[in-house]
This record gives C-alpha cells, structure tokens and sequence, in this order.
C-alpha cells in the first residue's frame, strides 16, 4: 500500500487514536487529511491536525460521504470509538435509514461493512488504517509493569480461548477471568464497564485477568481493539491485575502515561499470540 496517498479521509470517532492516526500519517508523508468528526465525541483537538474537518451527528450518512466525495477524496480509514448508546440515539437520514433496513444483523461489523459498501457506491474506498499504525500495534514479547506469575499466565491463556469464542459469536472482544473462572463478558456496554464489572466481581482483593482480542477473521479496517490510559486508570480502579492484547492486532495508546500508569499501579500489560 502507498502510505503517502495525495489525500486521506479520516472517519473519526472519539479518544486518542484519530489523534494519532493524524500525526503517523502525516509524518509518513501524506500532505492532505480530511476528516469527518462526531459532535459530542471527537476530540476538538483533532482540528489542528488535519487540513479539512466536517462535524457532524451519528447517523448523517450522506454528510459524511459527500464530505469526502466533495473534496476529491478517494480512499479513507476509520479511527476511534463511536459510544455503543448513539447507535441506538441516532437520528438516520434517508441514506443511514436505507442501510440499516436492509441489514438482518446490527452489530459493529455489519453496520461498518454497509457503511464501507456505501461509500464504494459514490467511489470511496474504506481501507485499513494499520499501515499506518503499526508502531502502536504491540507484538508477542511485548510486557509492560510486573513479570506474570505462573496462575496469571495461566489465566491468560484461558481467557484468550473464551475471548476468542466470544467475539467469533459477535458478543464482544473482551473477558475478565480470575482463577481459571469467567467473570465478565463484554457485550453492548464496552470495554470500560466490563471491566469495571469483572474487577467489583473479583472480590475486595481484586486480581481478575482481563484478555481483548480481535475477532476471527477480522476486519482490520474498523473496530481495532484498543486500549490506552483511561483503560488501564479503569483496570486500577477495578483492581484488575493483568491486561492482555492479541499480538499484532491490537492498539496500545499514549505509551507513556501507560508505563507509567502500570508502575505506579502494579499492572502487567502483555501481548499473547
């Protein structure tokens, strides 16, 4: 893949990553980003590091897609989180209205499939952010904070088996386990409240397992797994002792605050294969 194209459109949602996406793809060469951004979600920061911005509402299919079509656009990426309650919140136009009849399943995976198919239509090609940000993608002998005990390993290794079945099933990425025991299952509340609830039902000395994962065969143009320093500010508070990435296929943000997030609170961050 070229990674300096003569422009980009840039899908974003909210936290850091379309933040990053921004400035990795820029110093590998692109010279135009535009980008459509989520009022309420997206980071207004993100103004300043990109060349043309549209906002608007969840739902304004057309919007966005004129956003791009307008300005000569030809390929674009997604980056950041859309919050799993404006899926349900959206005010559709007639475009978004038009997709989600005709999908049976409305899950992440369908309903960004529809959205990458409509923007074919107009000729705009979705395609994967990743060469772009492959040095925040930890790989297998990636380990931030304390070395993993043997019973912590062994966790781990459970909890990838029960992530992995959970997201082929389009439930969710994440599992917190403790003691060779399933605790928490994401589902539509996310990360950040699964997390929470598996850590509350860990008990008072906490210790849970936490495991994120990719989905099989998944479609790396959205819906990367990732974590940065909110999740792990989360994992502390939830008592959550070790938190593991699929390698390769998983997202570390702001890897500073990170370390020294993981130090200050006796965290193990991994990468498994």
């Amino acid at each position: 893949m070229n990674l300096a194209p003569e422009s980009i459109g840039l899908i974003a949602g909210s936290r850091t990553l379309p933040l990053e996406f921004a400035r990795l793809a820029r110093a590998a060469g692109i010279p135009r980003i535009v980008a459509t951004a989520v009022e309420g979600e997206t980071d207004p920061a993100l103004a300043g590091l990109v060349d043309d911005i549209v906002w608007l509402n969840v739902g304004q299919l057309g919007k966005m897609i004129s956003a791009f079509t307008s300005r000569g656009v030809k390929q674009c990426v997604m980056a950041g989180q859309v919050a799993p309650k404006n899926l349900f919140d959206l005010r559709p136009d007639l475009r978004a209205l038009g997709v989600l009849m005709r999908l049976k399943e409305k899950n992440a995976h369908s309903i960004f499939g529809a959205i990458a198919d409509e923007l074919k239509k107009d000729g705009v090609e979705l395609i994967a952010a990743t060469p772009w940000l492959a040095p925040l993608m930890p790989q297998g002998d990636f380990a931030l904070g304390p070395k993993l005990s043997a019973d912590q390993k062994a966790d781990v290794e459970f909890g990838f088996r029960i992530a992995k079945e959970v997201s082929r099933l389009e439930i969710g990425q994440l599992v917190v386990v403790k003691n060779g025991t399933v605790l928490a299952v994401e589902g539509f509340e996310g990360t950040d409240k699964c997390l929470a609830r598996g850590g509350e039902l860990a008990g008072k000395n906490g210790g849970a397992v936490a495991v994120k994962v990719a989905k099989l065969n998944h479609d790396m143009r959205f819906d990367i797994p990732c974590i940065g320093a909110q999740t792990l500010e989360i994992c502390a508070a939830a008592k959550i002792s070790v938190l593991a990435l699929e390698s390769g296929k998983s997202l570390l943000l702001e890897r500073e605050a990170c370390e020294k997030l993981t130090k200050e609170h006796k965290i193990s961050v991994t990468a498994i294969l």
